[in-house]
């Protein structure tokens, strides 16, 4: 049995890089590590939304900064050689269904040759003990077969950002047989999540971010698909899961390959009951309409089986939805108000992140 939870003493002075620590999970992610003890390096691009999580909780304090585009190899490559983390984080991607379909070429530039670039850098890293490869639930070959999906299933996707994240698992498991395996280099394991939600969240086309702003300009929210089942899940309850599961890589190599990081099965909801219980929560009236104009495909049911990360990791995710949904309406409330965000932050990790330790919280 790997370990029983995130240990913060595990993390105290380790070297840790993060790709895409400028985006909505990487910056959680960023501060968590950072908080915990971490010698963290962010190696992002540029800052993918305005505003953002990244620029309101000032996640760039205490950290190495890379500005460089996961794409760029010899950038990532230098990255690792002059930072020599011992753990990798690679969170950088083109995260978005919608847009995927608008620029299908970029999504696979980021999303297959950018884990290409990582894993390859990694591979010439005499640093690098472990790589937590950030995929998606959508990785998986959706055929709406109506239960949740197992490490087992087969690699798919109906769209470009779906495919891509197959393809992303596909680099990691040929990189693993051809050059990790029988303990050479670091061990990688892939992590499955889908539908995180937080406070900070900006992107487009995502029902929180919409829902926020509709909310702050008086407009009426707008859905596009109310029937469609998601995982839906607060973010430090999958963020936990990738840190157990680096905990686990580093102690234990034979921990690689695929995982799920899904949430109680009673959390799986429709679009409609998200947004029907965020109105209730938020300060003042809220309504939503559905959008006439058609949609690209997006698959119905979409759920995890998250058995083995259970098993064999010891993680489970604490935040329950209704709970997660309470901290995001407080989290734009306190913004709204003028808090600082980063402290706001800081004190739902200590909130919810603490129940997820094994060890007090520095």
């Amino acid at each position: 049995m790997a370990h029983m939870g995130v240990d913060p003493a595990f993390w105290s002075g380790r070297r840790v890089l993060v790709t895409g620590h400028t985006g909505f999970k990487g910056s959680w992610l960023t501060l968590w590590l950072h908080d915990m003890g971490a010698h963290v390096a962010g190696l992002a691009g540029g800052v993918p939304t305005s505003p953002s999580l990244y620029a309101e909780a000032r996640v760039g304090e205490g950290i190495d900064e890379i500005e460089a585009d996961v794409r760029d190899h010899a950038a990532v490559q230098r990255a690792l050689a002059q930072h020599r983390p011992e753990v990798v984080f690679h969170l950088a991607a083109q995260s978005l269904v919608r847009r995927s379909f608008r620029a299908p070429r970029d999504t696979y530039e980021v999303n297959v040759m950018g884990t290409v670039n990582v894993l390859e850098a990694a591979r010439r890293s005499d640093s690098v003990r472990a790589v937590v490869n950030v995929t998606s639930d959508k990785c998986y070959d959706n055929r709406e077969q109506g239960r949740p999906f197992v490490e087992g299933d087969p690699m798919g996707g109906h769209d470009p950002y779906s495919s891509s994240k197959g393809c992303a698992e596909l680099v990691a498991d040929a990189y693993t047989r051809s050059f990790f395996a029988d303990g050479r280099g670091p061990a990688v394991g892939s992590a499955r999540a889908g539908n995180v939600i937080g406070g900070g969240d900006w992107g487009e086309d995502r029902l929180i971010p919409d829902i926020v702003r509709a909310a702050l300009s008086g407009a009426p929210i707008v859905i596009r698909n109310p029937n469609a089942v998601r995982p839906w899940q607060h973010v430090l309850n999958p963020l936990s899961g990738y840190v157990q599961l680096a905990q686990a890589l580093v102690d234990r190599p034979q921990a690689a390959g695929g995982w799920n990081f899904g949430p109680a099965p009673d959390d799986v909801k429709p679009v409609s009951w998200i947004t029907d219980r965020i109105s209730a929560l938020w300060p003042g009236d809220l309504s939503w309409e559905i959008d006439p104009a058609p949609q690209p495909h997006e698959a119905q049911f979409l759920a995890l089986d998250s058995r083995k990360a259970r098993e064999q990791l010891g993680w489970t995710p604490v935040c329950g939805l209704d709970e997660a949904l309470e901290s995001i309406v407080a989290w734009y409330t306190a913004r709204s108000a003028g808090r600082d965000m980063r402290a706001v932050t800081l004190d739902q990790i200590e909130a919810l992140g603490g129940r997820l330790s094994t060890l007090p919280r520095r």
